[in-house]
């Protein structure tokens, strides 16, 4: 590819997977994978900050030319967008306030439940019975710190999100780890319906690193 592309991305704090400094520079799991692949693959890429609810939609309209940024593929994506093969697989973990955690999702009827409005960790809410929804909406430059927040003040009960992010939020002193479920979700990049040749560079890049071990490392 000869154009440098600009890559939609959230600038909130969700070490390890991704944090960002004052100057914009982003460290952590997902930036480093993203500089692994697009260097293996020579192509140059800008970091482009947008709130949560953004990111597909400047894809879809041109706006950017791909997000990698925790994105799960689901069908509910593949709507909008197509995604490159993984690149990481993760679980999903619920944590509490400490002192209230449950073990299990029966323990979560009647609380109320906090997850990105149109995510994986919200179909893996759906599934907690008798649990009562809250959605984000990822309006805001900090959708993670929203939802922490309001768990923290009691305005709901518990927030589902991916396991590498919530581990270092349980190790604080308020808040808990409740329980894991492996639900294995495949992490990829999302770029515009029928980008094929985006999607193949990354693809090649990908396998390239899986093929000699540097991704996993």
């Amino acid at each position: 590819m000869n154009k440098r592309l600009q890559i939609a991305c959230a600038s909130l704090e969700a070490k390890p997977l991704f944090c960002t400094d004052k100057n914009g520079k982003r460290y952590g799991f997902e930036p480093e994978v993203a500089e692994l692949v697009f260097g293996e693959a020579d192509v140059g890429f800008d970091w482009v900050f947008l709130p949560w609810n953004d990111f597909l939609p400047s894809v879809a309209e041109g706006r950017t030319d791909g997000v990698w940024c925790g994105q799960g593929i689901i069908p509910e994506r593949l709507e909008v967008v197509d995604f490159t093969d993984p690149y990481a697989i993760f679980n999903e973990s619920v944590v509490m306030r400490a002192g209230e955690a449950v073990a299990t999702h029966e323990g979560l009827a009647g609380k109320r439940v906090g997850a990105i409005a149109n995510s994986t960790n919200m179909l893996l809410a759906k599934t907690f019975d008798k649990a009562i929804l809250v959605g984000f909406d990822g309006a805001s430059d900090d959708v993670f710190g929203d939802m922490l927040s309001a768990l923290r003040s009691g305005k709901i009960d518990a927030v589902v999100d991916d396991d590498v992010a919530l581990i270092p939020i349980a190790e604080t002193q308020d808040i808990d780890m409740a329980f894991t479920v492996e639900t294995r979700n495949p992490w990829g990049m999302a770029v515009r319906k029928g980008n094929d040749e985006l999607r193949e560079v990354v693809n090649t890049a990908v396998a390239s690193l899986k093929k000699d071990g540097r991704l996993e490392s």
